[in-house]
């Protein structure tokens, strides 16, 4: 199917009210449910399956340099979208609102893929797909700094993105390596920061650090942190119908080899097995 790269942008309007940006072609008034497909999960506009993602985290979500959104999990979810006869629409917005389980409460999507680590907390508000992706924390620096493990981070300020696992990790050991944290929204500004000397080091996932690396051959990743995370696709906790059909694309895409393809496709190797 053709995947309509719709994007919309979340506004925080305070701590206890959400406001998000509708897609281009929906109404402030989330649209009627409809289904995908006769007895398939119910979805909020008909015709389309609604995924939520927070821009950008290459090579799982971002914009390529034609300003469509691309990635693995793009890709995976296009294979849901396929199954159920419908397109995929991307709304691009605010991490937390997507593990929070906010943008289901909202109605504004169907299911969250965005490189979301499985969590117990998470698990509350959300119910989430059979893992599709094994990662866990790094951290990067500048390739010329000296540093090669946390323990030489003491004195030093770090970027961690904001509501990540690579944040809890960070907050949890800071006085264990005597360093101090510095919040960034996303990780390319948290990258960056590094990249332009604002900050010392970043911790986050292994996956994007290292393709960050290797757009960016002045910094390295010197240290993984195996923490056994894994991603997984989340929905609303009414809509479990739907992470019940995800869990059977992703496992006739194992067995027929469209999982294997995708994952080569966006990391060169062959995908591990579960």
């Amino acid at each position: 199917m053709k995947t309509t790269r719709s994007v919309a942008w979340a506004i925080v309007a305070g701590a206890t009210a959400l406001s998000l940006a509708a897609c281009a072609n929906n109404s402030a008034t989330p649209a009627p449910a409809g289904t995908a497909a006769d007895g398939g999960p119910a979805l909020i506009t008909e015709g389309k399956l609604t995924v939520c993602t927070h821009l950008a985290f290459k090579p799982f979500q971002f914009k390529d340099d034609s300003g469509e959104i691309v990635g693995y999990d793009v890709d995976l979810m296009d294979l849901v979208a396929d199954e159920l006869g419908v397109e995929q629409e991307i709304v691009d917005i605010s991490f937390d609102q997507i593990t929070s389980g906010s943008v289901f409460a909202a109605k504004r999507c169907d299911a969250g893929a965005a490189a979301i680590t499985i969590t117990d907390e998470r698990a509350q508000s959300a119910t989430f797909s059979d893992p599709y992706f094994d990662s866990t924390l790094a951290l990067l620096v500048p390739a010329d700094s000296g540093i090669t493990k946390a323990e030489d981070l003491s004195g030093k300020q770090i970027a961690v993105q904001t509501d990540t696992t690579g944040q809890s990790w960070a907050d949890e050991n800071a006085a264990t390596y005597g360093y101090t944290t510095r919040i960034f929204d996303d990780m390319p500004t948290a990258s960056n920061s590094v990249l332009g000397g604002v900050t010392a080091a970043t911790i986050n996932d292994n996956g994007v650090l290292y393709d960050f690396a290797k757009d960016n051959p002045t910094l390295t990743v010197v240290q993984e942190f195996e923490t056994g995370e894994q991603y997984g696709f989340n929905v609303g906790n009414d809509n479990k119908a739907l992470a019940e059909k995800i869990n059977e694309v992703l496992a006739a895409a194992r067995e027929d080899g469209r999982f294997n393809d995708i994952y080569k496709k966006w990391f060169g190797v062959d995908a591990p097995t579960p």
